[in-house]
């Protein structure tokens, strides 16, 4: 009994804890203050510390998708042109690849990138929530970023001449350093003038290489291109061996961002052409929170009702245990975090009738213990060890069922739309948080709260 007890005082704890993460964004309080009205706005905790070395940051945010927060949908097209067709498929994943690192360095919430063929036709379908400024987002997936150290061609330009000659793909030539050399980049800003930069940092063969061409370039120009066109071409005043450079160019901090962005990302395998672009608003995805919210505020009324009228005091108990699994399964999408989408809404709803199927399974048995005249708390513990195994088996198979959904494994035979494994991961989520619900929070607060009848009247054997 003091281990049920101390059980049911950490639940308790727990729900205080998911209370304060569930907390909506800028709920507003309007408190009488003498003559006056103070108005106090709360938000969900955040945390920004340094815990043995590792700096965490969390914020406890509800992460909303395309059809519910607006944000932007970009349909690009590659160009197969020279492309073997045995290898435009390839191609094709390796381009949704690197524009799917790139979308995930520029922080978007659960961004959507799909691959689609279509006869001769590759496109890819990139959905960002929350940004709606189509043209950093054009910017952002679809330029190619091939980064390309080149040195001037002297044997027809005179020497004098090309210290002062603005380098081109013509005038220049490789000298065997790209992209593919670098380990990564970081925005840093000049020490003395404040300006942005690119510091950049090769790879150990890259580094072996920076330094043979900075070597033999001293004193003369190393011209830097992205995509063709001359960012900078500084004079190599001495050999750099520890594989570290600096991209300057007149950058503003968001240019800087996106070149790095692009650079950690990589570049495109293939010349990407935007053959579509809109921008969602959110004004239909604010009244479609508001109905779903509304319905699932409905379903779980109805839930709780039936619980009381067919179980009385049991009912409530569920009801309550209820309330802990939305409590839980609200902090685990913003912890994870999950993208909340229609489809993902309808999801949760769904599994909130599941919730109580197996306090329904629990209780059938215990009525049937009674019967048999078993007392009250015996009957109550055979009712959970014998519903267990029903309560098991039904819901692993709808765990299975929404794992194939979700589609992990990015398979092309299943499932991949970002709405089908919104509404898999909600349903997941729910599905395993009512077993826990169902079994221990429920069975706590019957052991602890309820004093049932010794035997069922009028059912005395």
């Amino acid at each position: 009994m003091k281990k049920t007890k101390r059980t049911f005082v950490l639940l308790l704890l727990l729900a205080a804890i998911l209370i304060v993460i569930d907390i909506p964004e800028n709920l507003k309080f309007v408190i009488p203050f003498g003559s006056s009205k103070q108005t106090i706005t709360l938000n969900p905790p955040s945390i920004n510390t340094t815990l043995f070395g590792m700096k965490i940051q969390k914020k406890f945010t509800t992460h909303l998708g395309l059809d519910l927060a607006g944000g932007t949908q970009v349909s690009l097209e590659a160009d197969m042109t020279g492309i073997k067709d045995a290898d435009k498929q390839d191609s094709l994943e390796s381009a949704k690849q690197v524009i799917e690192r790139r979308v995930n360095f520029f922080g978007v919430s659960e961004p959507v990138v799909q691959s689609a063929v279509s006869g001769t036709t590759y496109r890819i379908l990139v959905e960002l929530p929350g940004v709606t400024n189509t043209e950093e987002a054009l910017a952002l997936v679809g330029q190619t970023a091939n980064l390309e150290f080149r040195e001037m061609i002297e044997d027809t330009i005179d020497a004098s001449t090309a210290a002062y000659l603005v380098p081109t793909m013509e005038n220049t030539k490789s000298v065997g350093i790209s992209g593919k050399d670098l380990k990564k980049s970081t925005i840093q800003f000049n020490s003395k003038s404040g300006e942005p930069e690119v510091g950049i940092q090769f790879t150990p063969e890259g580094t072996k290489k920076f330094a043979e061409v900075t070597k033999q370039l001293i004193g003369k120009r190393l011209a830097i291109f992205l995509d063709d066109v001359i960012v900078t071409a500084p004079t190599v005043s001495t050999e750099i061996a520890d594989g570290e450079a600096v991209i300057t160019g007149s950058f503003t901090v968001d240019s800087a961002k996106k070149l790095s962005i692009q650079l950690n990302a990589g570049a495109l395998p293939v010349p990407v052409k935007v053959v579509e672009k809109r921008t969602i608003g959110a004004t239909l995805g604010a009244e479609s929170v508001l109905k779903s919210t509304r319905a699932g505020v409905i379903g779980l009324g109805l839930v709780a009702l039936f619980m009381i009228i067919e179980y009385g005091w049991l009912g409530v108990l569920a009801d309550l245990a209820l309330i802990m699994y939305g409590l839980i399964t609200f902090a685990l999408y913003r912890l994870i975090p999950v993208t909340l989408t229609l489809p993902g809404i309808a999801g949760f709803i769904l599994s909130i009738g599941m919730a109580v199927d197996s306090n329904i399974l629990i209780f059938s048995r215990y009525k049937e213990e009674l019967r048999k005249g078993k007392p009250s708390a015996i009957a109550m513990e055979l009712g959970f060890g014998k519903a267990w195994e029903s309560i098991r088996d039904a819901n692993f198979t709808t765990i299975i069922t929404s794992i194939i959904l979700f589609n992990p494994g990015n398979w092309s035979f299943l499932p991949t739309s970002g709405l089908v494994r919104g509404f898999a991961a909600t349903l997941f989520i729910g599905v395993v948080t009512s077993l826990f619900t169902g079994i221990v929070v429920t069975r706590t607060f019957i052991r602890v709260l309820y004093k049932g009848p010794k035997v069922m009247k009028g059912e005395q054997s």
